[in-house]
């Protein structure tokens, strides 16, 4: 199955040549990430994709000295909404509505029973709920990198509130919640590029009721 190949040829890569990925791979992976299933449909979540290299010096100081950081080609910043407001809400309702081009009494109802439910909450509540919906995307976006062999290391080795201040994120309502370099593996520097992937055995992961 040639999605379980890439999925054995990936690993969270270590180190990192410098080399660019072309356009049209990270065109790919950003549609995956695009794609990604979310609760309602809301997407609460950004993106913000540092190429620059002075900005990801100064994430990398933040990270835990991680060469990924700076070596890497592209670097995504999935940064969650900092709660969920009535705005928010309608502004993706009223843009499924344009795109379909009618509306629909229960998909309506169904706006009107998030107004009345997650404004209300406790912001951290929100956020929390908002993280669990980019680490989808950031998931789906691990996968669409190891079909393009595109190098990835998932990251949350790094100081939140740092990235978003360097980022200005919190103007923008936003939180990071996890890091995602993008590049190719430096083979002679990676000290885990060739070993053995080891995972803990399906009967220690799946529980069967039948």
């Amino acid at each position: 199955m040639e999605l379980l190949d890439k999925l054995n040829w990936r690993y969270a890569t270590k180190a990192m040549n410098g080399q660019k990925i072309p356009q049209e791979k990270i065109d790919n992976i950003i549609e995956a990430i695009s794609l990604a299933p979310t609760s309602s449909g809301l997407q609460p979540f950004e993106v913000v994709m540092v190429t620059n290299q002075e900005v990801k010096d100064k994430i990398k100081a933040v990270a835990w000295n991680q060469s990924v950081v700076s070596d890497c080609s592209h670097l995504l910043v999935f940064a969650a909404w900092d709660t969920y407001t009535e705005d928010r809400i309608n502004k993706i309702f009223d843009h499924v509505n344009e795109v379909r081009g009618f509306k629909s009494e229960g998909w309506e109802n169904y706006r009107q029973m998030l107004l009345s439910n997650y404004p209300q909450r406790d912001p951290a509540v929100n956020f929390d709920h908002a993280a669990k919906q980019a680490y989808i995307a950031f998931s789906q976006a691990i996968t669409a990198a190891a079909f393009e062999e595109v190098d990835a290391t998932p990251m949350e080795g790094f100081d939140p509130t740092a990235v978003d201040e360097l980022l200005g994120l919190g103007e923008r309502g936003l939180k990071s919640c996890v890091l995602l370099p993008l590049g190719y593996r430096d083979v002679e520097n990676d000290w885990l590029v060739n070993l053995k992937k080891v995972r803990k055995s399906k009967d220690d992961l799946i529980t069967i009721v039948d």
